[in-house]
C-alpha cells in the first residue's frame, strides 16, 4: 500500500466575481467563472500510525492551527476514519494574501491526496463536501475541471471548457488583501449606497471559450479604494496587449490573460512590482503516488 502522495496545489483565477447578498451564516453568495493556472504549490502527504504535522516553507502562512492543509487533513480524518497520522509537506510558491487561492489550493490538495491513498476513498462528492466547510474555493480547487461556473459560497459547480494554455501575467503587489476585509469594505460600501441587489444574467455561459474583454469582480471597486495602485496594474496590463486585465478574487494580485506572452521584465518596470508569468491549465494534474 502505497503511504505517501505528491499533489500540485494550482492556483485559481475568477475572470468573474458577482458577489450576491450576505447570508444568516456570515458567507455571501457568489456567481464566479474559475479559471487553474500552471502555478501551484507542491503538496506532499505522508500517512503514518500516529501524530499529525505540517511543514510549510517558502512563505509565512501564520501559526499551524490555522493552516488549511492541515485543518483539511483533520476534516479528511473526522469525515472517513482514517488517517491515524499524517505528515504535510508543502512548498510555497502561490503569493499569499493574493486571491490566487493559495490556501484552499493547499487544502484541495491534501483532501486528494489523501483519497488516493485511502483504503476506502471518500469519493468526489464527499470531498467536495468536506472541502466547502473550509472555505468557498476549495469544492472547485478539489474539482477535476479547469474551468467552472460556480453559484452558492462556490459549491456548486458546472464544468466549463478549458481557455487551453493562454499565458497569463500576474502582478504581485507588495501588500496582500485578507479576503473578510475586502468583503467588509464591498458590504459597508453598498450600505453606504443603498445598494439592493438586482438579477444578474449569464447567457450561455457553457459556451464561453475565451476570456472576456472585461473583467467583472465585485469586489475590485472596493479593495481599489483602499489601494489605488490595483487600477494602474490593471490598466498597465492593457496597454501590454492583455485581451483580459482585472483583480483576482479579493485581491491583491492581478492578472493579465494575452494571447502571446508579454515582455515580463518590461511589465514589471511598468508596474514597479514583480511579475510572474504562467499560463492556464487545459488539464488538472493527477495525484502522483510515492512509496
Amino acid at each position: 500500500m502505497n503511504r505517501a502522495a505528491r499533489v500540485a496545489a494550482h492556483a485559481k483565477l475568477n475572470l468573474l466575481l458577482d458577489v450576491h447578498d450576505r447570508r444568516d451564516d456570515g458567507y455571501h453568495d457568489i456567481a464566479t467563472w474559475f479559471v487553474r493556472l500552471a502555478l501551484g504549490d507542491d503538496v506532499v502527504v505522508r500517512v503514518r500510525p500516529g501524530g499529525r504535522s505540517i511543514d510549510c516553507r517558502g512563505a509565512d502562512v501564520g501559526p499551524p492551527e490555522r493552516n488549511l492543509a492541515l485543518r483539511a487533513a483533520d476534516a479528511y480524518a473526522q469525515a472517513s476514519g482514517w488517517p491515524a497520522g499524517f505528515a504535510i509537506e508543502v512548498d510555497k510558491r502561490i503569493p499569499v494574501g493574493g486571491g490566487l487561492g493559495g490556501g484552499s489550493a493547499d487544502a484541495a490538495a491534501v483532501l486528494r491526496a489523501l483519497d488516493a491513498l485511502a483504503p476506502e476513498p471518500l469519493g468526489s462528492r464527499r470531498l467536495a463536501e468536506v472541502g466547502g466547510r473550509l472555505g468557498s474555493d476549495v469544492p472547485y480547487l478539489v474539482s477535476p475541471h479547469p474551468a467552472a461556473f460556480a453559484l452558492g459560497r462556490g459549491e456548486q459547480l458546472v464544468a466549463l471548457p478549458s481557455l487551453g494554455e493562454k499565458p497569463v501575467a500576474l502582478v504581485c503587489p507588495p501588500f496582500g488583501v485578507a479576503t473578510a476585509d475586502a468583503y467588509a469594505w464591498l458590504d459597508a460600501d453598498r450600505a453606504a449606497a443603498g445598494w439592493r441587489m438586482t438579477a444578474s444574467g449569464y447567457g450561455n455561459f457553457r459556451a464561453w471559450t475565451t476570456a472576456p474583454a472585461t473583467v467583472r469582480n465585485d469586489l475590485e471597486a472596493p479593495v481599489s479604494r483602499r489601494h489605488p495602485e490595483i487600477a494602474r496594474y490593471i490598466q498597465a496590463l492593457r496597454d501590454a496587449g492583455a485581451r483580459s486585465a482585472g483583480m483576482s478574487g479579493s485581491g491583491s494580485t492581478v492578472f493579465g490573460v494575452f494571447d502571446a506572452a508579454p515582455d515580463a521584465e518590461m511589465l514589471a518596470r511598468a508596474v514597479l512590482a514583480p511579475v510572474v508569468m504562467t499560463h492556464t491549465l487545459a488539464r488538472i494534474d493527477p495525484v502522483r503516488l510515492m512509496d
